[in-house]
């Protein structure tokens, strides 16, 4: 199916409609010429047509990857397909031309592997790349709302808070950002090369003087 036809089939879709603003509002007016992106997760193919789209406009290379095979939804130059793991890495290693300006993570969405493939894939993304993760917002599964799922809301929200942990211990080499249009992007711009580990965040919402004003205030 040719990329056009994908856009119409699925521009209703709210995945072709948050990568879609991303696309226009920041990744264009980041990237001018030759683009690499590295895809990981395909399903329908709808982040891959509008990725597609934008390599087509800039003169770039998209790959994507997925244990199913996909290979059928596009024939484009501009595109290549990898059929394994994201964290096969031997494969990815060999088929894709390193370093890359974008990386888009829609696979496995566990706070766990969401950290295992940032760290893994980060040293490979270029100076002020962006790493983009979807999935991130855990609002509109929450009880009596339309995508009501415990699952999910309770997973996307530790996945959330693993993001700010990598965040809290590396301002000086990311630039965070997040969108909460449907079930979110977490938007990261590669600073620096470095990356330290996650750090928890130490709240102190429930520390013995934030109780006691609680009490206070509900007097």
């Amino acid at each position: 199916m040719s990329i056009s036809k994908f856009k119409k089939k699925y521009k209703h879709i709210s995945t072709y409609k948050k990568i879609d603003l991303i696309i226009k509002e920041k990744l264009k007016v980041i990237f001018k010429n030759q683009i690499k992106i590295l895809e990981f997760g395909v399903d329908k193919g709808i982040s891959t047509a509008l990725f597609l789209e934008f390599c087509e406009d800039l003169n770039g290379s998209l790959y994507s990857v997925d244990t199913i095979d996909y290979s059928n939804h596009f024939n484009n130059s501009k595109w290549k397909f990898l059929k394994c793991r994201d964290d096969d890495y031997a494969t990815i290693n060999k088929n894709v031309d390193f370093p890359v300006d974008i990386i888009f993570l829609d696979t496995e969405h566990t706070p766990n592997h969401v950290e295992k493939i940032f760290y893994h894939y980060f040293d490979k993304l270029k100076k002020g790349g962006i790493f983009i993760i979807d999935d991130i917002s855990w609002l509109p599964y929450q009880k009596n709302k339309k995508r009501n799922n415990e699952w999910i809301e309770n997973n996307n929200k530790q996945t959330f808070l693993k993001i700010l942990d990598i965040a809290n211990s590396n301002e000086e080499n990311i630039k965070l950002e997040f969108i909460f249009l449907y079930s979110g992007l977490a938007i990261i711009t590669k600073i620096n090369n470095k990356l330290n580990s996650p750090k928890k965040i130490n709240s102190r919402e429930y520390s013995p003087k934030n109780i006691l004003r609680k009490l206070i205030k509900n007097k």
